[in-house]
């Protein structure tokens, strides 16, 4: 191997053009995934004070920002519904509402954007009066059969309605296989499955729960179901059981603080493997930025190019848009 002065590695980085030619990694708009969320109304917008730059849009709002997402060439979003809290309830019926906000949304983006994805979350907690991701028993510890069986119906009613991806995030035993077999037999043979394989109960979930409207209903955590962020052996378990169960691709969550499980995760099983960089790692980018720590152009851009380098296929990512008009210059 040719050693200093023959071998000098800034060669190839002393211009531009020669740096991307050699680039390992590549970033482009078809690696973002851009999650929305949902209002009740016509012509909303709510912004997030927690997830500066961030709203909740009516139906309308989100079809306008898919069509935002087409033109930069993001291939998909994902949606997350602010369920009014009349309509909540111990067991989370309005999940199971074929006309619920969720719905109501993903046939207008199938009607009027149809050649943008639309992946879709499978839990409970946009619709308990409790905040947790499932059915409780009477000790408040949540069930895991009786949830997956209500999961089933969720799954069904958001393909039924037109979803192109489900996501279940409920991180329930066994959930995957209930599902893939239930929209087997429904007929929706082309609806993906990308499940929160590793999902892990972390403190950097606190503006989304300001986004969906559960922030301060939860009683006790989520740990009892949400992995510990201790382990990475175990998300190689979870991640095979789901994969065996009919997933077509796994994410990890959050994203940054696990680009070690991101990185074991897809060269133990070579599928497709995405991230979700979620509302605190927002937060904490935009807090930066505010503070004048941080420019934001270049850091949206080094951490989604560092999910990519760990292995992922895609990003979901509040800078999506952003991101997208970066890369389009």
């Amino acid at each position: 191997m040719s050693q200093y002065p023959a071998l000098r590695l800034r060669r190839t980085r002393a211009s531009a053009w020669s740096r991307r030619m050699h680039a390992e990694t590549v970033l482009t708009p078809a690696d973002l995934i851009w999650p929305l969320f949902i209002a009740e109304g016509e012509g909303v917008e709510e912004p997030i004070a927690s997830l500066p730059g961030v709203s909740r849009w009516s139906v309308d709002g989100i079809v306008a920002r898919a069509k935002e997402a087409r033109d930069l060439g993001i291939p998909c979003v994902a949606l997350f519904p602010n369920t009014q809290a009349d309509r909540r309830s111990e067991g989370g019926e309005e999940a199971l509402n074929p006309d619920n906000l969720m719905c109501r949304a993903i046939r207008a983006l199938k009607d009027a954007v149809p050649e943008v994805g639309v992946l879709t979350d499978v839990a409970l907690d946009p619709y308990t009066s409790h905040g947790h991701d499932g059915l409780l028993d009477e000790g408040g510890y949540v069930l895991n059969d009786e949830t997956a069986e209500v999961l089933v119906g969720q799954a069904l009613n958001q393909a039924a309605a037109g979803a192109d991806i489900i996501a279940p995030s409920d991180m329930m035993d066994g959930r995957v296989g209930l599902i893939r077999d239930a929209l087997e037999a429904e007929g929706h043979v082309n609806v993906q499955i990308m499940s929160y394989a590793a999902k892990y109960a972390s403190g950097f979930y606190g503006p989304f729960r300001d986004a969906v409207g559960s922030r301060g209903l939860l009683k006790g955590d989520k740990k009892t179901y949400q992995m510990d962020s201790a382990n990475a052996e175990e998300a190689l378990r979870e991640v095979a059981l789901d994969l065996e169960e009919g997933a077509d691709s796994v994410m990890v969550k959050p994203g940054l603080p696990y680009l070690d499980i991101i990185l074991r995760v897809k060269s133990e099983f070579q599928v497709p493997v995405f991230a979700y960089q979620v509302s605190g790692e927002y937060a904490m980018i935009e807090a930066a930025v505010a503070a004048g720590a941080a420019e934001r152009d270049a850091v949206v851009l080094e951490t989604l190019m560092a999910f990519k380098r760990a292995g992922c296929s895609g990003v979901l990512t509040y800078h999506a848009l952003h991101a997208a008009k970066l890369l389009a210059k």
